[in-house]
This record gives structure tokens, sequence and C-alpha cells, in this order.
């Protein structure tokens, strides 16, 4: 697997971290289609929206997205569970009520979280429950699907761990990638060279290594996420697959840990909007 040997002088400003890419040995299938920068096609005025469920010690839930607006169901999720991540959904643009039940309950009067979200027209956003189950909540957060440079990929880091209040994060060679980033927030997106990538992940609550790739022309999001044993992992999801692609979502491959407690039972009220991070 290739190391990063060489710095990248490119400084990620982050919502709560500081981030520095650093470069792969080896770039991977440089493409002269990659050099367009353009966002993904709008379709007919509607935006995309993606769920996720980024909370450890939440059991699997059963998704449901409402049109406030008549109240139709847009889509429905069953069994969603940690780190796991849909495909985009194309939406038009409007109000929209992102609710979830345990999974295999059936009981959509007992939800066990609730929250309004707004889609604009022509931009893509992530929503998931996020924390422990005792606080569960919904965070919205921007996805920029713009494409990267020719020859690279483009990334950022969502920090997801519920153990550690910051996260460092280094290549193999010891670059920092990210420092210090808090729970719930997340970095904004740069460019970095495609290829293999060999990381480390340390914290006060835990340590872990991960092994990334990025593809050329790609856009990708990192999430930072807890392991079973109590340590961290990066879960890279693939946002676009290249300039000019619409979104196509993430990739269904779980956490691999489902604790004992259930999802707790209050919703929480008032609206979130997409495009910002939730407080």
């Amino acid at each position: 697997m290739k190391n990063l040997r060489q710095r990248v002088p490119v400084l990620i400003v982050a919502v709560a971290a500081s981030v520095v890419i650093a470069t792969p040995s080896a770039a991977v299938g440089a493409s002269a289609e990659a050099s367009s920068r353009s966002a993904p096609t709008e379709v007919d005025g509607s935006g995309w929206l993606r769920i996720g469920h980024l909370s450890p010690d939440t059991k699997a839930v059963d998704v449901r997205l409402t049109a406030l607006s008549g109240g139709s169901v847009v889509l429905e999720l069953s069994d969603v569970s940690y780190g796991n991540v849909s495909p985009y959904q194309t939406l038009p643009q409007g109000t929209y009520t992102v609710s979830m039940i345990p999974a295999g309950s059936g009981d959509w009067d007992q939800v066990a979280i609730s929250d309004t979200v707004e889609v604009s027209a022509s931009t893509a956003s992530t929503v998931a429950a996020y924390g422990p189950t005792a606080s569960l909540q919904l965070r919205a957060f921007d996805d920029d699907l713009t494409g990267p440079s020719a020859g690279n990929g483009r990334i950022r880091l969502i920090q997801a761990s519920t153990v550690s209040a910051a996260v460092d994060v280094q290549t193999s060679t010891g670059l920092t990638i990210a420092e210090k980033a808090r729970p719930g927030t997340a970095t904004a997106y740069t460019d970095v060279p495609a290829g293999a990538w060999d990381l480390s992940l340390s914290g006060p609550g835990g340590t872990g290594t991960a092994t990334v790739d990025v593809p050329v022309g790609s856009v990708s999001t990192l999430f930072i996420l807890d392991t079973a044993d109590g340590g961290l992992t990066i879960l890279p999801v693939l946002d676009s697959a290249g300039a000019g692609v619409v979104p196509i979502g993430g990739v269904d491959t779980g956490g691999g840990w489902l604790a004992g407690s259930t999802v707790g039972e209050s919703p929480r009220p008032g609206p979130i909007r997409v495009g910002s991070v939730a407080v």
C-alpha cells in the first residue's frame, strides 16, 4: 500500500479542525476529464439528500422521509445500522420531515427522533442520526460535489466519533491530516492527489488505523467512527464518481457494531436547515 511522503502546501479551513493534506507516493489514473470543476447537473430544480446512521450505541432504525406539503412519503429505508449511509435521493426543493423508529417496530406514531430539513435546488446534503442514544439528534451537512482538478480526488472529513472529544488524523509517515477535530464537525473540501492513503487516528478516547483509496475525479467524505472495541476508524463514502456525474451516494458497508441499548423515545423538536451543522 502506498504511503504518503511529500507534503502538499494546502491548508483546509475546517469548521472545528485544522487540516493539512499530504501527497501519496504516486497518483493513479490521472485523466483530462477530471479537470472540469462543474457541479453535477441540476435535475428539474431539484436537490439531493442522503441519510446516515452515525450513532454507535443506537440499534438499527427504519427511516421515513415525508414531504411537509401534502404529507406524501418520498423515501423509506429499512434496517439502517451504524455506519450505513444511503445513496442520494433526488427531491424537489421544499421542506421534508425525517423520522426514525426502531427497525422492524412498524409504529410510525412512536418515532424515536424526528426533524425537518429544507432541500434547496442544485444542492446536495447529508442528514444523519448522531451522538449517543441518550442525546440522539439529527445533524445536517452541506455536500459540495464540485469536481477536483485533473489527476486529483476531493475529500473532506466528518468527525462522528462519540468516544473522543478531539481526533488527530495522520498519514503512516506522520504527516498531519486533521488536528483536534471535534465531534459533529466537518472539514472543508480540498483536492488531493488520487491514490491510496494509509492513515492513523488518535484521540483521548481511542486510536485506530484505516486505508483509504481516493479515485481520480471523485468526491468523497471520510467519516470518523467508533469501533466495537473502543477504537477509531474511517468509513470512506464516495459522494460523486466524477465531474458532471449526478451524486451516487454511500456504500452500504455498515459499522459492524450494534450495542444493546435501544433508540431514545423523545423526538427533538425544531427544524434544522440543510447546509448547516445543527446545534
